[in-house]
This record gives structure tokens, sequence and C-alpha cells, in this order.
């Protein structure tokens, strides 16, 4: 008999190596300031409906990454938000309930838009269409593989 898996995922351990981290120390700066604005934006946006979280925290690793392992491995390792960062880094995969999320936001954002800006025709088909594109991308990004 096999024991059960955990219910909590391994805790992911990060040292990189000196040479991943960028020597200039004004560029990991840059890094760190932008992976904390993007942190904000994503927990921010972990409230707001309109507001992607994923997209935002995604970002947030990938500066982490470049300037502060530990907090790179903090995101990582988050009970809430870790998953769906370390899903994306794993596979490039979105869960469905975020693809149908990610989709109703892109639709009522596209709504509002035409309602409150009444844009040209030109315009409104030219946000539409970007909009459709992102949905696309979305929607074919694969399901993480089942736990």
């Amino acid at each position: 008999m096999s024991t059960p898996p955990s219910a909590e995922p391994p805790a992911i351990e990060l040292d990189a190596p000196a040479a991943a981290l960028p020597t200039s120390r004004g560029l990991r700066v840059g890094y760190l300031v932008a992976g904390l604005a993007f942190t904000a934006l994503g927990i921010i946006g972990a409230f707001l409906p309109l507001m992607p979280t994923t997209i935002f925290l995604i970002l947030a690793a990938g500066c982490f990454g470049r300037s502060s392992p530990k907090l790179e491995a903090w995101l990582l390792n988050h009970p809430r938000f870790g998953p769906s960062v370390r899903a994306w880094r794993a596979n490039g995969a979105i869960p469905r309930k975020a693809k149908v999320f990610a989709c109703l936001g892109m639709a009522s954002g596209m709504a509002i838009f035409l309602i409150a800006a009444r844009p040209k025709l030109w315009l409104g088909l030219l946000v539409g269409a970007i909009m459709a594109a992102c949905a696309a991308f979305v929607v074919s990004r694969p399901a993480p593989p089942a736990a």
C-alpha cells in the first residue's frame, strides 16, 4: 500500500547561481522594484473583478528570479498564488476556471469600453480583435496536469 501524497506541495528551494543574477546592482534593484510593483498589482487584482492577478504574479516571479531568489521562492511557495505561477512555469498551463474568468473579464471589459467610450467603428473593431486574440491565446493554453 502506498502512502497518500501530501496535501502540501513541496517547498521550492531556489539557490540561483551568481551567474543567473545580473551583475549590475542597478539592474537588480530595477528588477526588484518591478517585481514588488507587479506583486502589488497582482494582489490588488485578487480583489478587483476586472483586474488580472496571475499575469502580474508571473511577471513578478520573473523579476524576482533576476533580483531576489528568496522573494521568488516566497511567491512560488505562496499557498494561494504559487500554484498558478508554478503551473505556468512548468507547462504554460492555465486552469479551466481561470480561463473562464479571464474570458469573462475580457468580454466585460469590451462591453464597458463599447458602452462608455462609444468608439468609432474602426477602433471598436481593432480593440475587439485584440481582445479576441488575447482570449484565443488564453483558451489555447493547456490545463495543468491532474495532481
